[in-house]
């Protein structure tokens, strides 16, 4: 079907005085005695074209007036009554898909809450017009960001035989029926694979391999994690941003995770200015400015230490204790962002008995070179290491931890032909997509979020 995009219809002046067809859902309809208006949306412009009705010239099916419709116009482009816009004239309206009154996109009923119940409805709004805009051009500019530079993007494995963070967290992978008996050995020995699989919780380590040829890789794909925390932060699918740089120790990779930040805001910003507006206006007030300051500050960077310590004489009442060797908890780390150094911290130098086993352990024998980068708002969204190098030292931190060290024989290889130091970070993509446009729940930065008890 032969048709013009809306974008250019509201973008392009020279389409002005032509006659054009559009095609797209009615989002409202007004009527009054001689003319009558309708908002049509296509999906190309955060912004809807304005279709004018006039009833003594034009006769059309009353159902292309319905809310959720779907129709296609031809008319003449003419300069928007106010503001330097565009609208369409209609010469001739055709009905495409009709939509019945309990089309459950109403203004009156449409709360975050009740859209989750209709994923495939819901993109229809707003509010998730303009999530999944942002998600859009935050992904692209990733991968623009990592090229620009000289990185190789990698397609590590979703299906994998370890578990890179050591959490047993998996999903398991397998071919055998459901009611299989006998010990586990019996039970692998027959399925596809011949031992235990499951889906990728992280592409790190597979990451390393290529890091190791190529200096500079990165990977940009699902993650899954069986962990059952029904919060607003967790989804048991996300995507997971992980670079993965040779010859690079802890400053340098925070340095990198820091520009990377700043330059994909920046393109959201500039890129999705409509949809910025949007969530500025009626998410969270003062985003825009958040955003900006992000932008033009430096962050600032504690050791884990000297993060506790603030804590502790923190005059805050906070629901789990601090002290050295605990893990920050989300009220934790959005006291130091929001209300300590207001902005974007990295926390260094954790204790190794809470971190994985594949970070570098620190001279102290206490800690290891990891940090978590945590932003006003949301906590932690990056979590970053150097990796550690020495042979030796790994297979004592994986041995500590009981973990099958046969699995990873090919990651082991890696420290002994032609070691060097490395690092690496992780974003979760959901939770940078959160922050950018103010929404408080990750299920709902997410086209089909998938969490402990749901899958729709």
């Amino acid at each position: 079907m032969k048709h013009i995009d809306i974008y250019d219809v509201l973008t392009d002046k020279s389409f002005i005085g032509k006659t054009v067809t559009v095609c797209g859902w009615v989002r409202t309809f007004r009527d009054s005695s001689s003319v009558c208006f309708l908002e049509l949306a296509d999906g190309t412009s955060f912004a809807r074209l304005q279709v004018v009705l006039e009833k003594t010239n034009l006769s059309f099916d009353p159902e292309c007036t319905k809310n959720g419709a779907s129709v296609c116009v031809t008319g003449e482009v003419v300069k928007a009554f106010k503001g330097d816009g565009a609208e369409l004239n209609a010469k001739k309206i055709t009905l495409l898909g009709k939509c019945p009154p309990e089309y459950p996109i109403q203004k009156k009923r449409t709360t975050l809450e009740f859209l989750r119940g209709v994923p495939h409805l819901r993109l229809r709004t707003n509010t998730f017009t303009a999530v999944f805009r942002v998600r859009s051009v935050a992904a692209q500019a990733i991968h623009r960001y990592f090229h620009e530079r000289r990185y190789y993007y990698m397609n590590t494995p979703i299906i994998t035989a370890s578990d890179c963070e050591g959490a047993g967290e998996m999903f398991r992978v397998t071919t055998q029926p459901y009611n299989a008996k006998g010990d586990e050995e019996s039970y692998y020995k027959d399925d596809f694979f011949a031992q235990k699989a499951g889906l990728s919780v992280s592409g790190q380590l597979e990451g390393e391999v290529a890091a190791t040829a190529f200096s500079k890789i990165y990977t940009f794909g699902p993650s899954f994690r069986a962990e059952k925390s029904n919060t607003v932060r967790h989804l048991a699918e996300f995507w997971h941003v992980e670079p993965e740089v040779a010859f690079a120790e802890l400053p340098d990779i925070i340095e990198i995770a820091e520009e990377m930040l700043k330059y994909v805001i920046r393109a959201v910003m500039e890129e999705c200015a409509d949809e910025m507006n949007f969530f500025d206006s009626f998410v969270e007030k003062g985003l825009k400015d958040k955003l900006s300051h992000v932008i033009n500050s430096d962050f600032a960077v504690c050791d884990y230490t000297d993060a506790v310590k603030i804590l502790q004489e923190a005059k805050t009442n906070f629901q789990f204790p601090v002290e050295w060797g605990c893990d920050l908890q989300t009220e934790h780390e959005r006291y130091l962002t929001e209300t300590v150094f207001k902005k974007p911290v990295f926390v260094t130098n954790y204790p190794k008995e809470i971190k994985s086993f594949y970070m570098k352990q620190n001279p102290d024998g206490k800690t290891v070179a990891a940090t978590d980068l945590l932003v006003p708002g949301i906590g932690e969204i990056i979590g970053c290491s150097e990796r550690e190098a020495d042979l030796d030292k790994l297979l004592a931190a994986m041995n500590a931890r009981g973990m099958d060290v046969s699995a990873y024989k090919q990651y082991l290889d890696l420290r002994v032909f032609g070691s060097v130091p490395h690092s690496g970070f992780g974003l979760g993509f959901e939770r940078f997509v959160m922050y950018v446009t103010g929404m408080d729940n990750i299920r709902d930065v997410t086209l089909f979020p998938r969490w402990v008890g749901n899958i729709m």
